[in-house]
């Protein structure tokens, strides 16, 4: 899915988000950034690796890098300077999911899957019915409100977790996050089920001890 164009991204624009994504971890700026007592007071460039915009560039960097310190200031600091709330998710998509398949290989003591090939096309500027402010920093689709085009998504339930609905303004990068929830960890329908385990060789109880124990190391406050 990351090798097609998207919404608001082309394909190659896409697959450089994921190089910038794997990049990230290794800029001496966001180090620095790191140690301070407030990012903001460390100034400089990132070492790039694509020819993403700038604003694009810092908002992976820092995703990747200091997620924990995000506020609403910066993203509308991203505003000013040419993102918009649409690139802005669609590119929260592919870090998230670039970040959740690479942790795995690692894990496993598997390499990166190679780059893809970007797939050619352009975006489909599609902005989805039924968005709202639902109270977070971006609009959301509300589960009251969904089309039958987004329908998917909420699976005809009233009511959506947060986690699920954040990035509905980009409805595919909420397809990409429930495959990966499945693969990864939990069919979405099965996660409010204390008794659903996946058909895993562990049991429901083990699954959430390691879900805590990465969402700690991975500093996630949510």
């Amino acid at each position: 899915m990351i090798a097609k164009p998207g919404n608001w991204w082309k394909g190659a624009d896409r697959v450089a988000i994921l190089s910038e994504t794997r990049h990230a971890v290794h800029c001496e700026l966001c180090k620095e950034r790191q140690a301070a007592l407030s990012p903001n007071s460390i100034k400089g460039e990132h070492a790039l690796v694509t020819n993403l915009p700038s604003p694009a560039v810092d908002a992976i960097h820092r995703i990747v890098t200091d997620a924990s310190r995000l506020t609403e200031a910066w993203l509308n600091d991203l505003y000013t300077k040419g993102m918009t709330d649409g690139k802005y998710i669609e590119l929260l998509g592919i870090v998230v999911a670039v970040i959740s398949i690479d942790g795995f290989h690692r894990a496993m003591g598997m390499p990166p899957e190679p780059l893809p090939e970007p797939e050619a096309g352009e975006t489909s500027g599609l902005r989805p019915e039924g968005l709202a402010d639902l109270g977070a920093w971006i609009e959301m689709i509300s589960p009251l409100k969904v089309a039958e085009r987004e329908s998917d998504l909420y699976g005809g339930n009233k009511q959506a977790g947060n986690v699920i609905a954040a990035m509905s303004l980009v409805p595919d990068s909420v397809r990409m996050l429930k495959i990966l929830s499945g693969v990864h960890y939990l069919d979405i329908p099965d996660v409010a089920n204390p008794g659903a385990n996946g058909g895993r060789s562990i049991t429901r109880p083990q699954i959430e001890l390691i879900a805590g124990r990465v969402s700690s190391l991975s500093d996630c406050f949510y």
